[in-house]
């Protein structure tokens, strides 16, 4: 069985993609592909990661979950789907010790020990710090920011040093990332990768996401075009939603206000770039594919 885990990041896509997901789970349950709901498995899961806490799982737990969050034969699938941000922690602990998500190589290697006999891959987006880092804070009780970064400098945070963590202790372990700034293009990529479908079969929801930035005008000469243009390939019609959004934007949706203490714009535009720069960094490691619009 492949066991497909998306682990957020925090602050991405609030649950979206796993609502996006179940909206067209019956049609793929009938082909082996499981998306269960969450009320399924984040307490279990989370209970017995915590009980493990990196030690040998016993034989028969893989079993005893499958049965619990199933419900079902487990033999008639061969795909699972999960989603959790707060696999690797709660908001408030993100930087326990004083970096992101300190327990992640920890937990992915306890549960890729419960599916030791299945295919498990991680789906995970990532987000500019400029707007991640406020928009995380912001979700904690957390009333000074300097204690929720637990003495960790936002101009040193980068995301490939989670990323060459997880690496190194799951080399084997396949990658699939994206950027949460690109996610309304690679919308319907993303659920069909994780679903593990034909990326040109049709499916419900594609544009949920570019339908919530672009004005209804924009959505309908947007699928007014998709009508007229079946043929056209992925590549094509994100450079079409990219068109169209240039011109039908609803810049409320788009632009982000940040509000902390000393950033100033050329701060903000400091760590964009340094972001910018630890995306080329991640592209180039082993065992990662990253989805970007132009792919």
């Amino acid at each position: 069985m492949q066991v497909i885990l998306h682990t957020g990041v925090h602050c991405t896509d609030e649950d979206r993609l796993l609502k996006g997901l179940l909206r067209n789970a019956e049609a793929w349950r009938h082909e082996g592909v499981a998306i269960p709901g969450p009320s399924n498995y984040r307490t279990l899961l989370t209970e017995a990661l915590n009980k493990l806490r990196g030690g040998t799982p016993d034989p028969e737990t893989r079993d005893v979950l499958l049965d619990a969050i199933l419900q079902d034969d487990v033999g008639q699938f061969s795909r699972l789907v999960l989603s959790n941000d707060n696999f690797f922690s709660v908001p408030k602990l993100m930087f326990q010790n004083g970096y992101i998500y300190h327990r992640a190589e920890e937990r992915l290697t306890t549960l890729s020990q419960v599916f030791r006999d299945s295919d498990l891959q991680l789906f995970m987006g990532l987000r500019d710090p400029a707007s991640f880092l406020p928009a995380a804070f912001a979700a904690t009780p957390h009333a000074d920011f300097s204690d929720f970064m637990e003495g960790l400098d936002p101009m040193r945070f980068r995301w490939s040093d989670l990323i060459r963590r997880i690496r190194g202790t799951l080399p084997e372990l396949p990658i699939t990332l994206w950027c949460n700034e690109d996610t309304p293009f690679l919308w319907g990529q993303i659920i069909r990768e994780m679903a593990g479908i034909a990326l040109g079969r049709k499916i419900t929801g594609a544009f949920d996401l570019y339908s919530q930035i672009i004005s209804r005008e924009g959505m309908q000469r947007f699928r007014a075009f998709l009508k007229e243009n079946p043929t056209i390939t992925e590549g094509q019609k994100r450079r079409v939603m990219m068109a169209f959004l240039d011109k039908y934007a609803l810049d409320d949706k788009i632009e982000e206000e940040l509000d902390l203490p000393g950033w100033d714009a050329a701060y903000v535009d400091m760590l964009t770039e340094i972001y910018e720069d630890d995306l080329e960094v991640i592209g180039d490691m082993p065992g990662v594919r990253f989805l970007t619009p132009d792919a």
